[in-house]
């Protein structure tokens, strides 16, 4: 067995493989760069070695400098956890070439699935259904835009080295092909240094389900049942559950041997996932579910997995890493219960831009009674901070039940108990999805989300409980006792005065202290969570409400970033909804448009600048009417 573990990887992936090493008696190693010296990870780990600066390119992602700190250390094997390194078969092969064991997938494997065309043909050899579409060699513009109009639109277009919904673009009329393709192309260039595609029928009513796999160096391969995925935001996973919903044993039963079959294609060994894409038009059948993809390494949604059948998938891949057999044979597995989990990002509900900075609020809820069942892998802690740097995920936040509802109203609850204050967090957007009436009969697809923006995206304001809440607790012992509230400002001379002026997020509201609604918010210090929004009141003045707002046509940066593409000059006349420029930040691309029809009057972003978040970019003054 490995006695010392270095994780080549940060966040709560890197927390999560150290808690189980600690279980199994390994010592760990945790890599760092500058901007995450005192990161989580690195507090628990047995030792810590610095590997560079702050952008993962010169740190992370040098393999070099992770497979010297593994030497320097005596660590006999390395854990690439996901993204980063962890389907790089090159990295994986110096660190076999290094002498030092890899806790992941051959690099023969790696190869063989890391290309979305090439895997494709393997597959069909293996006699695993595919999707309908194009994975040829000839990449020209005119060749794509003539496959995609035989195949039919929608259509979409996939990198062949992509992954989490990078490269990736849905086409729905022959016209939006080549500005689409472009754009994609783009994106997978710089995310994954290959801009190649290939073209797949768009499925009208797809679910996404993918079937966890593991196999070892003695020839062996199991399944561990199926995940569903289906609820995403442009090709991003939100919400994950296991089992199915809906899934019969007939076409589980043939999902998961096909699964099987395609790893068997690999020699495949440690833990992975075969990705299918299901047309649910007439539910779920075996001869509608086609196989997408292959991901040679740990899923972020893994936990839900090991939540339905008791595996813990790190301590098997610790094992098979060290030349063990796959500890349960196929039959000795089974599914228990249902487990949903939710990805818990720095980012805002609406817009779903990140949002960075300290936590100096972030309270999960500890209440065993109400959430005996509740998971939380993090990499952060009250009082760390979110980096622009890399991925914005605060945690994930995993319940399990004894059926599908039960855990979906614990999630649901344990989100309207989350505080996180003054990052924002995706947190009320999570909880409408959980209790949007669809989701709960499971009435969607991939879809989903974007067929129910308007609901879905409806922001959480403070209500009237919330803010008499926010009174009672800056007036404090006053109103402990409901029976002091009419000597609230008891004056010599003068009737008792009960409004109090509180600031909630920076807005000032007049409140009438009165009888709460049966239904309150919960109060956390200066913080007050509703439907997962987190406020921050405080006492203020006696004046006016309102708040501040910026000037009309002045667009401004919404996160720091890149700016790739400038679309105007100064002068130029635009309309509303005009592209005027592309910011590039966390790893994604934000195009901001003209508020309305106007003229750029000024101009300060220029293409390849790095810009500050509320730096003004530019300036559209509206067209006079007349």
């Amino acid at each position: 067995m490995i006695s010392k573990l270095l994780i080549a990887n940060r966040g709560e992936i890197a927390c999560r493989i150290i808690r189980t090493a600690r279980e199994m008696g390994i010592a760990t190693v945790a890599v760092y760069s500058d901007a995450d010296a005192k990161a989580l990870h690195v507090r628990q780990a047995d030792e810590a070695v610095h590997i560079g600066p702050s952008p993962a390119a010169e740190s992370y992602l040098v393999g070099e400098r992770i497979i010297a700190a593994a030497k320097e250390t005596g660590a006999e094997a390395i854990h690439p956890g996901y993204g980063f390194l962890s389907e790089n078969a090159d990295f994986a092969q110096a660190v076999m070439d290094a002498g030092i064991i890899w806790v992941g997938a051959p690099p023969s494997s790696i190869r063989a699935m890391g290309l979305k065309d090439a895997a494709k043909k393997l597959m069909r050899e293996a006699g695993v259904p595919v999707t309908p579409g194009y994975d040829g060699d000839d990449q020209s513009a005119e060749r794509l835009k003539q496959e995609a109009d035989a195949i039919g639109y929608p259509v979409l277009i996939k990198a062949v080295a992509g992954g989490g919904g990078k490269g990736m673009r849905k086409v729905d009329a022959a016209e939006d092909f080549l500005s689409a393709l472009e754009s994609c192309r783009r994106e997978a260039k710089a995310s994954f240094g290959n801009d190649d595609v290939i073209l797949e029928k768009w499925i009208t009513s797809p679910r996404h389900l993918e079937v966890q796999v593991f196999g070892d160096s003695h020839g062996n391969v199991v399944h561990l049942f199926e995940r569903d995925c289906s609820l995403q935001r442009r090709h991003q996973k939100v919400i994950e559950e296991a089992p199915a919903p809906g899934m019969d044993e007939a076409t589980r039963e043939e999902i998961c041997a096909a699964a099987v079959r395609a790893a068997k294609a690999v020699d495949y060994e440690g833990a992975g996932t075969i990705e299918f894409i299901a047309d649910a038009s007439e539910g779920l059948r075996a001869d509608r579910i086609f196989f997408m993809e292959m991901n040679t390494r740990l899923q972020v949604e893994h936990p839900v997995t090991e939540e339905i059948t008791g595996v813990d998938l790190v301590e098997w891949q610790l094992r098979v890493a060290s030349g063990e057999p796959i500890p349960l044979k196929q039959e000795e597995l089974s599914i228990d219960g249902w487990a949903i989990e939710a990805r818990l990002y720095a980012e805002d509900p609406i817009t779903f831009l990140p949002s960075t900075g300290r936590l100096e609020v972030l309270r999960f809820p500890k209440d065993k009674d109400l959430f005996a069942e509740l998971r939380i892998e993090t990499g952060v802690e009250e009082g760390d901070s979110v980096s622009p740097f890399y991925d914005p995920m605060i945690a994930k936040i995993v319940v399990s039940g004894g059926d599908r509802d039960t855990a979906r109203l614990e999630l649901a609850k344990a989100l309207e108990h989350l505080a996180v204050w003054p990052v924002v967090s995706n947190a009320p957007f999570l909880l409408k999805c959980l209790i949007h009436p669809e989701f709960a009969e499971f009435a969607v697809t991939t879809g989903f989300i974007a067929a129910n923006e308007d609901a879905l995206l409806q922001p959480v304001e403070p209500d009237k409980a919330t803010l008499q809440l926010a009174a009672e607790n800056v007036v404090g012992k006053f109103v402990s006792n409901r029976s002091n509230v009419g000597l609230l400002g008891f004056r010599l001379n003068s009737g008792p005065r009960t409004k109090v002026h509180v600031s909630v997020d920076r807005k000032v509201h007049e409140v009438e202290l009165a009888a709460f609604d049966e239904v309150q918010p919960q109060s956390a210090g200066g913080v007050i969570t509703l439907d997962g929004r987190t406020f921050r009141y405080e006492d203020a003045p006696e004046r006016g409400t309102g708040a501040a707002s910026t000037a009309d046509g002045a667009i401004l940066a919404p996160m720091p970033g890149k700016v790739i593409a400038v679309d105007v000059a100064e002068g130029q006349a635009v309309t509303a909804g005009q592209r005027l420029m592309v910011l590039e930040a966390m790893k994604m691309e934000h195009a901001l448009t003209a508020p309305f029809d106007g003229t750029v009057t000024e101009l300060s972003a220029s293409e390849g600048g790095q810009v500050q978040v509320e730096a003004v970019l530019c300036v559209v003054e509206p067209t006079e009417e007349g």
